[in-house]
């Protein structure tokens, strides 16, 4: 399938690791002009290297921190001045803080809201002229299936997400005039290092593969999905592809999650 991403500028935050680095080497395979933004610059410099020397594409790997007012207009700016314009954002930057109720205490609420939701509220907005200018865009927020089912002791990760749905919803209907395509994606397990990290806690003794399909996990597909797998939902959302397609969520989880 053609994607039509040829000539694409995108944005990709959180994009020196994990689903936002599958996305970004995804994006410039596919002809995408690709800027990362990451915290750490050794990640970010190891990350812009192997785009270039999978893709042939000089990706621009932009130090910023998402959670901080205006690192999200000057990051914005320095795509635009690089490559002339901005046609995609994917807003994926965010941890994982899953705790119960009362161990919340109120600075992890507004640290997890302004690193998963401002975060990406700041990006939109930084984004959104240049994609009017250029007369469209797609915009994909990376949320989590927490976001639609919270479980216990998922706190505040589940409620910026599901914070993070409703501002796809809206923004989706807002944008619509100006051609710009609002959708998000809700992942489950999915490899990465924190879900590494809980496979050396958790069973060492085990491969990767005899963890991944380890039937404890209750994962209908029978194995924690890769990174790659994201990356193509991803992928396809903003493309030409999903040109209809708009103000939804997918789930990117194996089938675990009980709701559509």
């Amino acid at each position: 399938m053609e994607l039509g991403l040829q000539g694409k500028v995108a944005i990709v935050t959180g994009g020196s690791k994990g689903i936002g680095f599958a996305t970004a080497l995804l994006l410039a395979r596919e002809g995408a002009e690709v800027a990362i933004i990451a915290r750490e610059p050794v990640s970010l410099r190891e990350a812009a290297a192997q785009i270039l020397e999978q893709t042939g594409k000089a990706a621009l790997a932009i130090r910023a921190d998402v959670s901080v007012q205006g690192e999200a207009v000057r990051a914005v700016n320095e795509t635009v001045e690089r490559f002339g314009k901005v046609d995609i954002l994917v807003n994926n930057a965010g941890t994982s803080a899953a705790r119960p109720f009362e161990e919340v205490e109120a600075d992890a609420w507004t640290a997890d809201l302004d690193l998963k939701l401002l975060g990406a509220v700041q990006f939109s907005r930084a984004a959104l002229p240049h994609m009017r200018k250029a007369g469209g865009g797609a915009i994909v927020n990376v949320t989590a299936v927490g976001g639609k089912t919270p479980s216990a002791s998922s706190l505040p990760t589940s409620v910026s997400r599901a914070a993070g749905l409703a501002l796809t919803k809206a923004m989706s209907k807002d944008l619509a005039p100006d051609r710009i395509r609002v959708n998000a994606v809700c992942i489950g397990l999915i490899r990465s290092a924190q879900i590494e990290r809980m496979w050396q806690a958790k069973a060492p003794e085990l491969s990767w593969d005899e963890f991944a399909a380890d039937p404890r996990h209750g994962i209908p597909l029978g194995r924690i999905g890769r990174a790659q797998e994201a990356a193509n939902v991803i992928g396809f959302l903003v493309s030409d592809a999903a040109s209809f397609v708009t103000g939804t969520s997918v789930n990117i989880d194996g089938g675990i999650s009980s709701v559509l």
